[in-house]
């Protein structure tokens, strides 16, 4: 189980999300709210082996992290059982705490690979790569990422086949590949998968995923569930303080600090990714961080012309500067 044995139920992840849970965001959470386990981005495995030295150091940055982050854990996805063994055997190297594989990315371009989602088709490639996993990550605990199924909901098929390799931990997303984002999260199957773990008699842990919106949802999801944790995605857009339940403070005070945060955000993307990601990439994040008050609409339209951390911050600071007059003016 390695570090997963030593943390308190439930436990409250932080989900892997492609060009969001990059090195840069993930310091900010780490800093201002930080959840009990922490994700890499997805990483290809292939590219890791096969790239040339290009690639491979623009995959590298994904895997960059700091010791604020632990527990971190790296998350692979590939569907070759011997590139799955050195990715694994990499993130040891690289000192991480857990190596995850990717069995739920619904992309095409990485389904095309016979990754992510359509690993659910191919439970016997699936099994093999926990086993190779595992092989690599030696002592590292080996944990799944995946759905309840491809087109319908199969885990009465899917994931006792999965437990039989004794993964540490299977992170349930409540929908099926074909479902994506069109309906709401489905978490009678996170029960399911729970009846499914202790009909088997394993130890893995099952942690629940989908359409929460705070702390306290997870909270009583896994509550009413009986799951071991849940894993939050979305809700972490613009509120750093969201696994420790926390807000930002009312008024002016709360407002400059929303603003610092996205200001401090935009000059760590530049410094830590700004060679190998677009600036275009941080550009997600701004209507996250700037929406709820007045001038809100225009700073963001203004924010989204920028091209790099000093413009941005240039905006927030002239922007800042006009609200503290227009509020001392009330007061």
């Amino acid at each position: 189980m390695g570090f997963w044995g030593k943390l308190n139920k439930p436990i409250f992840a932080l989900a892997p999300m492609a060009d969001v849970t990059d090195p840069a965001f993930r310091r900010i959470i780490a800093k201002y709210g930080k959840p009990d386990v922490l994700w890499t981005e997805f990483v290809s495995a292939d590219g890791l082996i096969l790239a040339p030295e290009v690639g491979r150091q623009k995959l590298f940055k994904h895997l960059d992290y700091t010791e604020e982050e632990r527990p971190i854990v790296a998350q692979f996805f590939t569907s070759n059982p011997e590139h799955m063994e050195k990715a694994a055997r990499l993130a040891r190297e690289l000192g991480f705490d857990g190596v995850d594989i990717n069995m739920g990315c619904p992309d095409r371009s990485v389904e095309k690979q016979g990754a992510g989602a359509s690993l659910m088709k191919n439970v016997k490639l699936a099994r093999e790569l926990v086993r190779r996993a595992k092989l690599g990550a030696g002592d590292l605990p080996v944990s799944v990422k995946t759905r309840t199924g491809y087109n319908k909901p199969e885990l009465e098929k899917w994931l006792p086949e999965i437990l039989e390799e004794e993964p540490a931990v299977v992170t349930v997303h409540a929908r099926t590949r074909k479902e994506m984002s069109k309906v709401g999260a489905r978490w009678e199957f996170v029960r399911l998968a729970v009846e499914i773990r202790d009909k088997s008699g394993k130890e893995t842990l099952i942690l629940g995923n989908g359409d929460l919106i705070d702390l306290e949802d997870a909270e009583t999801r896994v509550r009413e569930i009986g799951c071991d944790g849940a894993m939050l995605g979305r809700a972490i857009f613009g509120n750093p303080f969201l696994f420790i339940k926390k807000k930002y403070p009312d008024g002016i005070e709360g407002l400059k600090l929303r603003l610092n945060v996205l200001v401090e955000h935009t000059k760590l993307f530049e410094g830590l990714l700004g060679e190998y990601k677009s600036f275009a990439v941080m550009k997600k994040h701004f209507k996250a961080y700037v929406n709820g008050f007045d001038g809100a609409v225009e700073l963001r339209h203004s924010l989204m012309e920028t091209e790099n951390a000093r413009e941005v911050e240039e905006k927030i600071n002239a922007f800042k500067r006009s609200e503290i007059d227009r509020f001392s003016a009330k007061v």
